[in-house]
């Protein structure tokens, strides 16, 4: 069994501040830059923070539930935590890339580990329209807003917008409407993981829409081009018997 050397970081909540310290004090720690294996102690928000934050890097990420919810965490426990690292197994991820243009003539991009959303700002609803793989999908949506979700984020914000959980070697995303007015009847669409797709906003200045991927938001925007990149590794570990894919198909068999 492969030993490797892990950095820990922890959420700013006491629960996990304490648990970091008495990890430090009984494993001794490395560096983040030196590291080979990166311990995260928090919850599934203190997760998607460390995965933007070392995205650059190629070390795994092993998450410790000190949170809420910790869907993309292991369960805290701090016997064996060196052997629990060394036969984690790993699953790679790939970022959603967002590219957003905006009334006034801005650029900008960002990268999305969960999902990418479009958000009406005023009380006014968004008009919208799709286009997938250069292909005029809807010429109008009226809603509060839309987004783009990856199997991993498909257990998150797209679940409580009524979006389907997506497996995760599905190779696809879940194209999720929010608050349909118009049509009435459309809840979305499965999608392939390689399609682009892209988001006109009409009528823009009178019903402005803010674009989101992850923490990164864009305000007022006309136009959003949302695609995988998988040129981005996302590394994470988890313990066998509690492996990521498991818990997507259990989540859709919760009452």
């Amino acid at each position: 069994m492969t030993r490797h050397s892990f950095a820990l970081v922890a959420s700013d909540t006491p629960e996990a501040q304490e648990a970091k310290a008495r990890l430090e004090a009984r494993y001794g720690i490395a560096s983040v830059d030196e590291a080979d294996v990166i311990v995260a102690l928090g919850g599934d928000g203190l997760m998607l923070e460390t995965l933007h934050r070392f995205m650059e890097r190629s070390a795994p990420i092993y998450g410790m539930n000190c949170g809420t919810v910790g869907f993309m965490m292991n369960q805290y426990e701090e016997e064996g935590l060196a052997e629990r690292v060394a036969a984690a197994q790993q699953v790679t991820l790939h970022p959603l890339r967002m590219h957003a243009d905006t009334v006034g003539g801005g650029k900008a991009d960002a990268l999305a580990i969960n999902e990418v959303s479009l958000l009406r700002e005023s009380r006014q609803a968004a008009k919208i329209g799709i286009t997938i793989d250069g292909v005029k999908r809807m010429d109008e949506l009226i809603c509060d807003g839309i987004m783009v979700a990856t199997p991993a984020g498909s257990t998150a914000y797209n679940l409580s917008a009524h979006g389907p959980i997506v497996p995760l070697g599905g190779q696809l995303l879940a194209l999720t409407p929010i608050s349909v007015f118009r049509p009435r009847r459309w809840r979305g669409a499965l999608l392939p993981a390689h399609a682009e797709v892209v988001f006109e906003i009409h009528e823009a200045a009178k019903r402005p829409v803010s674009a989101t991927a992850d923490f990164t938001e864009v305000r007022d925007v006309a136009r959003v081009t949302v695609r995988e990149d998988q040129s981005v590794d996302l590394n994470l570990l988890f313990d066998p018997e509690h492996n990521l894919e498991e818990r997507i198909i259990k989540e859709q068999f919760q009452p």
